[in-house]
Order: C-alpha cells, then structure tokens, then sequence
C-alpha cells in the first residue's frame, strides 16, 4: 500500500495535519491512530476554554474535536482506527496492525507524527510508600471520571500542578469530592495562571509551592500522605512534614511525549523538549518525516498545536511536490540565558515566506523583563513582557525582512533579560 503522506495519531495534531494537506491538494492521506474515535485527549477534555484563537469561540474540548473530524469526513480523507503502528523506517516504511487488516505495511511520501505525549507515572518521581488502590495520573482520572462515568475518589490530594491537574481539582470538587490540597515542588505553578485563578483560587483549594509527597499510606487503599516543604535542591526539609488524611493521590508530575516510534526512525531528539529536532517547517533530522503538537513540545492551548500541524502539513507537502534539498542557508536557534527551549531548532532560511514563528519557554519567573533575539551578526529585536513564567508558553514570530538585514547571519539566541 502507498500513500502520499501517512499521519501518525488522530488527536488534535493529527486532525489539523491531515485537513489542511487535503487542502493543499493530497488526495490520498491516511490517519492511523491507535485508539477507538478520533480526537485524541480532546474528547475526556470536558472543560471550556478551547478554540478562542482558532475560532473565536469558548468551546470544550470535545466540541473542538468535532470541527476537525467533520472536516476529515467531509473531504473524504482516510483513517483507521483501532489501529497500532509497530514500526518506521527512516525511508518511510510503516507497519501497522489492527484486528480488521491484520498486519498492514504502507509506504508514504511523507509521514507526520502527531503522536501526542503520555503522563509521567509514580515510578518516575519514587514516592515511597506501598502500592495501594487510589493513586492515579490526573489524566486517567480525568477519562474515568468524563469519559467512563466513575469518579476514583472523594478526599484528594493532588501533586504537581500542571493543567490537568489543575483542571481536575475543580473537576473533583464539582462532583462533590474534597481536594484537600494541591502540591508543587516547584516555587511556581507549571500551570497556566487562569487555570489556577479558575480551578483552584475560585474553589478555595489551597496550593502549596515548595511542597512535595514524602510518603504515602495505606494498605489496599490510599489512607493518607505525608507532604514535607523542600528547600532549594528539592529535597524534604526534615520537621516540616504533615500528614493529610485522603483516599486518593492524582499525579499531574509532567508529561512526555511519546517519540518511541520516531526513534525507530532514526529521529534525533531534542533532550530539552523530549521532542524532534526539527526545522522552522517541522521537519525532523529523517528527511521526509515530520513532527507536530505534544509529541513534538507540550503546548498549553490546542490552538497552537493546531498552529502547528498545519505548519507540518506545509512542509510535507512541499517536500513531496519537491523531494529532498540542501539548504544552503540552514540558521541555528539556541536557547540563552533564562530560556529552557525553543522551537524550531533550525530555520532553512531560502525559504522562509514571510515569516516563522518560534515557541519557547522560559526556566523561572521573570518580572518585568525582555525577550530579546540576537543573531551572530547583530541584534534583531527585543520584546517587552510584564510577566514571563516556564508554565506559559511564549511564541515570537520572525519576519523574513529582519533576517534579510543581516544576509549571513548562521546563528539565533533567544534569552531573557531583566528589567
């Protein structure tokens, strides 16, 4: 089997790729994705708040996904669903099984991964303690309490404060559930600051920075945990511990994305991001292969992650109507000083139209202060912002007239600068 591009996951990433190629003209796009409906997280996103750059509207998020798999139906394009993909070659090659096809193997013209990111477990941050019944990822929270109808417990405490964590402490308490309280190691909330306003300020539910799990209780079922203040190496501060009585902890410790299947594709990672490194067009290191949304970097709004994919899709597209090229004007991005990453990590600079946006994010709070784009020839410009915090992403679009100023330019350093 052949098609001209192959998108990998039919969450939001995956909808908006395989739309927009469509548009620009592929008649044979297929989306695999592994689970039973398209949509990805979008359909246990219950909650408000998606769409407003998009379309202008307060959806939720299943209603965000509605409009992209109407789209994928309308214009006719292929996918399989229930379907698992085994296998990517760095020439293309991809191997998937479903119970309908059995093993199927289809070479693309191009490929996107659109595979999203997967939370990080208890394993991953070694609370000690027993294994009992009542500890859950905020996400798997999430699905049982919107998607299967149960709700996992009724006295919460929840460590970390990313999103969905944030999200489901209101969750919990509007289906009559106590969160006791919310943890985070961190001096600053990996949340976006509405979220906390809305989810936790609005409801009373305390968070409590500088704090961490030191021990959780219980036999068969969570009874309680202990939670301790840290200093600034993270680690407990011995007699500053309490003990929370509690029948269930959610973990909302950071999330990963899921680049398993673009090892195998001879990508190479970005250690920073725990994604591709990638081109101003998001193609990866694996010409013809492409990156997009949470399996790419973990953005705040899907509205970006849309952004996003259609920015893969232009790439893709490109690169089948053109095959592979030489940049001969390939310019480095490199985060600076108080900047954690940034991406793309390349611009192919001869083909830049307009402009390219890059999304970074920054690694402490910052009052008061700039972003400021220098390159190897000169300064290009700076950017006032009251406010700059890692859990928020910050984008900067670069025009192509400002990189003209400096024709040789080979390097971009984004850093903060403070007021």
């Amino acid at each position: 089997m052949y098609r001209s591009i192959v998108v990998i996951g039919g969450g939001p990433a995956g909808l908006g790729a395989a739309v927009e190629a469509k548009k620009l003209g592929i008649d044979d796009v297929l989306i695999l994705e592994r689970d039973r409906e398209l949509g990805g997280i979008l359909n246990q996103c219950i909650h408000n708040g998606f769409g407003l750059q998009e379309f202008n509207e307060e959806l939720t998020g299943p209603e965000y996904a509605d409009r992209f798999i109407k789209q994928v139906k309308e214009l006719g394009i292929e996918y399989k669903l229930d379907t698992m993909v085994l296998d990517i070659t760095p020439d293309r090659k991809i191997t998937a099984v479903n119970s309908h096809d059995g093993l199927i193997e289809i070479e693309a013209g191009a490929v996107i991964l659109a595979m999203g990111c997967r939370e990080r477990p208890r394993g991953a941050i070694n609370i000690p303690g027993s294994r009992p019944a009542g500890i859950f990822t905020a996400g798997t929270a999430q699905r049982f309490a919107n998607m299967e109808g149960y709700l996992p417990g009724k006295e919460v405490v929840i460590l970390g404060s990313g999103d969905i964590g944030l999200i489901m402490a209101r969750r919990f308490t509007l289906e009559g559930a106590k969160v006791k309280a919310v943890c985070e190691i961190m001096p600053y909330s990996s949340g976006l600051k509405r979220n906390i306003v809305q989810c936790l300020d609005d409801f009373g539910i305390p968070l409590l920075l500088r704090h961490t799990v030191v021990r959780i209780h219980g036999k068969d079922r969570v009874e309680g945990v202990t939670i301790a203040e840290v200093d600034d190496k993270k680690e407990p501060i011995p007699g500053t511990e309490k003990y929370i009585p509690c029948d269930t902890l959610l973990l909302s410790v950071g999330l990963i994305p899921e680049n398993e299947l673009s090892k195998k594709a001879g990508v190479i990672l970005d250690k920073n991001t725990g994604g591709a490194y990638v081109w101003d067009d998001r193609e990866t290191t694996t010409p013809g292969i492409f990156a997009c949304g949470n399996v790419l970097q973990v953005h705040d709004l899907v509205d970006n992650v849309t952004d996003e994919s259609r920015i893969a899709a232009h790439g893709a597209v490109r690169f089948l109507k053109e095959g592979e090229k030489t940049e001969p004007q390939p310019i480095n991005i490199n985060p600076g000083d108080g900047v954690r990453y940034v991406v793309p990590q390349r611009v192919k600079k001869s083909r830049v139209e307009g402009a390219f946006k890059m999304f970074l994010r920054v690694t402490d709070v910052y009052e008061n202060a700039k972003l400021v784009v220098d390159s190897d020839k000169g300064r290009l410009f700076a950017i006032n912002k009251r406010r700059l915090s890692p859990g928020e992403m910050e984008y900067i679009n670069v025009t192509q007239r400002l990189l003209n100023r400096f024709p040789d330019i080979r390097e971009i350093t984004i850093k903060v600068e403070r007021g």
